[in-house]
């Protein structure tokens, strides 16, 4: 291993670690409903099992960047991974829900503080024109980590006990601390650098207040309760202050001056465009193939891997042609493919195959892989390299919002768009939900569309815009 260039080893490091953290999320999906009868609890009180996870982790991000500068960024991912650690073993030895939850809130914590930095390090340690690569390669773990985990926590939950979900992390982690602190290099610190108190309290409040609602608001009438309606007007206004207050700051907690860079703010619309496309196949394709067409759960998490797969192979493809001919050349081919492929999934009926919407959905992850860590990419490469690690923050908690959002907005329209249709036509229940989700795909597709203009306007590296502009 250590044969490799030292810049590889610190992608082999973060992707190692990063993996572990986003499967270990994934995997929890499926065994929820089991956890209702473990503990004698009811839906609400399990749910907190991935709401804690979420708000925790959005809470934390704000403050990851401020981290990172201060005491250095190898150190703390490497805390974060250790925490994960810690996270776990409280999982696996957990009597209680109470007990569960306590351990989810402590990976969301360590993933916090993990996700930004791992992208900071890799752009610590490659130069802008193979920065495509690198992360094309490390944005596996974000990318196929959803999609193979339910598949995996399933078959754990049908074979082993579910204390196996948190154990299985133990390992993977201790081996991510091991060569995370052989071949990370030290990043420079800043000792003297002041940290943002009011920033800090004005935006997790914002952040986890929004997490928080989104989180609880499962269907219409949770999501419009009084409390959580507050709660989301409370979250908005605090980010407002928040950002009034940081640009009065000499040591802001998160410089906001990064969405002055247009290519920046361009990357983050699309990005968060491309998770609400992710998102809303991994919550859908599993209602459409089990509550529609009768599959297994089993089957169902299978049809993710041709996804997986895929989104893996054109991301490291989708980089390396970022770093040659710049993120137009890439970034529209992607969104146009997933935006394509996903409104071709609002035109299913009761007797489509399951390979041609296994194909399909194959098809959507080229087009994940081409589109979105490319414009990520090309994001990061247009701000100044010491705001890489709060660019990326910044990055991480809205996409960690809008794709929260875009889950919640996709479950109350199938909810409230079921009942409407079996009430108005007088059909079966399973019609009823294929045109629901048939509806929602269709209109994820168009949100994906309306990103492809934005595409054509990112701008690559001097070199890359050069060798365009002489083409």
């Amino acid at each position: 291993m250590s044969k490799l260039p030292t810049k590889w080893l610190v992608v082999i490091s973060v992707l190692f670690g990063t993996f572990t953290v986003i499967l270990n999320n994934s995997m929890l999906n499926p065994i929820l409903p089991h956890f209702i009868d473990i503990f004698n609890a009811d839906a609400v009180s399990v749910g907190w099992v991935l709401t804690i996870f979420m708000v925790a982790m959005g809470m934390t991000m704000p403050i990851t960047g401020y981290l990172g500068d201060r005491f250095g960024k190898k150190k703390i991912y490497i805390v974060g991974l250790i925490l994960f650690t810690i996270g776990s073993i409280v999982g696996a030895v957990s009597q209680t829900l109470s007990l569960v939850i306590i351990a989810r809130a402590i990976q969301g914590i360590a993933g916090g503080l993990m996700l930004p930095n791992a992208m900071a390090l890799i752009f610590t340690a490659f130069p802008q024109n193979e920065r495509g690569l690198a992360v094309g390669i490390y944005g596996i773990a974000a990318m196929v980590a959803p999609a193979i985990g339910p598949t995996i926590g399933g078959l754990m939950t049908e074979f082993l006990q579910w204390q196996f979900l948190f154990l299985i992390n133990i390992p993977f982690a201790v081996v991510g601390i091991f060569i995370s602190s052989k071949y990370l290099k030290p990043t420079k610190t800043k000792p003297n650098l002041k940290f943002d108190l009011v920033g800090f309290v004005l935006v997790t409040a914002g952040v986890g207040a929004i997490l928080y609602a989104l989180g609880r608001g499962s269907t219409w009438e949770l999501l419009t309760q009084t409390s959580n309606i507050f709660l989301i007007i409370f979250g908005l206004i605090f980010i407002f202050i928040f950002v009034k207050y940081e640009w009065k700051q000499e040591q802001p907690l998160l410089d906001l001056s990064v969405f002055k860079v247009r290519t920046y703010r361009i990357s983050i619309f699309i990005t968060a465009s491309a998770s609400i496309g992710l998102f809303s196949g991994l919550f859908l394709l599993p209602l459409l193939m089990q509550e529609v067409y009768g599959y297994s759960l089993t089957e169902t998490g299978l049809l993710f891997l041709p996804f997986a797969v895929c989104s893996g192979i054109f991301m490291t493809i989708g980089g390396k042609l970022l770093d040659l001919k710049g993120p137009k050349a890439v970034v529209p081919i992607g969104l146009g493919v997933m935006a394509v492929s996903t409104i071709l999934l609002g035109f299913l009926d009761i007797t489509s195959s399951y390979w041609y919407i296994l194909f399909l959905n194959a098809v959507r992850g080229i087009g994940m892989g081409f589109g979105n860590m490319p414009a990520t990419t090309a994001g990061m490469n247009a701000i100044p390299q010491h705001l890489v690690a709060q660019g990326s923050a910044m990055n991480n908690v809205l996409r960690q919002i809008t794709s929260s959002f875009g889950i919640v907005c996709f479950a109350i329209y199938y909810e409230v768009r079921r009942a409407q249709v079996a009430l108005a036509s007088q059909i079966g229940p399973e019609e009823a939900a294929l045109q629901a989700i048939n509806e929602a795909f269709i209109v994820s597709g168009v949100i994906l569309l309306i990103t492809v203009p934005g595409a054509f306007l990112l701008k690559g590296t001097k070199e890359q815009e050069g060798k365009t502009a002489s083409e």
